[in-house]
């Protein structure tokens, strides 16, 4: 298949999602399938991302130096989670 066709088949399936109301909702959750990936194997061993609300990533985190730690990290992880997703459909991230 060419490039453009490639590039068309994308932009169809995207614009069904979108019509769907269901590409946000993708976008967001792919955080979940690319956490390890996004803030790297050391950070993923000691949180899970749970679910999303209003947004906003709520993500398990093991021990309370942890979470200071991402917490003061949190605006670097919401910029690596908006690159790897291609989508800001995720505003915020709470670390509880």
């Amino acid at each position: 298949m060419k490039k453009n066709n490639i590039q068309n088949l994308k932009e169809a399936i995207e614009a069904t999602l979108k019509s769907l109301g269901i590409k946000q909702k993708i976008d967001q959750y792919s955080a979940f399938s690319n956490w390890e990936e996004i803030v790297g194997e050391k950070i993923s061993k000691v949180t899970t991302p749970e679910k999303i609300q209003n947004n906003t990533l709520v993500v398990k985190v093991n021990s309370a130096p942890w979470q200071a730690e991402l917490t003061f990290r949190k605006k670097e992880i919401l910029e690596k989670i908006h690159t790897k997703t291609e989508s800001k459909a995720i505003k915020n991230i709470i670390f509880r």
